[in-house]
């Protein structure tokens, strides 16, 4: 068990958000395939990364906004 719990905490959720993004993409990518094609499946990536945006923009927003009290309580 590491020392810092925080940071194991943060590694374990980041792992689980891109597990679970992988496995949407390569099995919901390969049943589109499957079902109807490959220009089904350009457009289903294409909604995905759309649907996805607004959420990386979120926690870009949120991780700058914590990176700029962290610095301010430094100083």
């Amino acid at each position: 068990m590491p020392d810092d719990l925080r940071h194991y905490s943060r590694q374990t959720t980041v792992r689980l958000i891109v597990g679970g993004i992988l496995l949407i993409f390569l099995v919901g990518g390969g049943l589109i395939l499957y079902f109807y094609g490959s220009g089904a499946l350009a457009l289903g990536f294409l909604c995905f990364l759309a649907g996805l945006t607004p959420v990386v923009l979120i926690v870009f927003i949120l991780s700058l906004l914590e990176w700029i009290v962290k610095r301010e309580r430094d100083n």
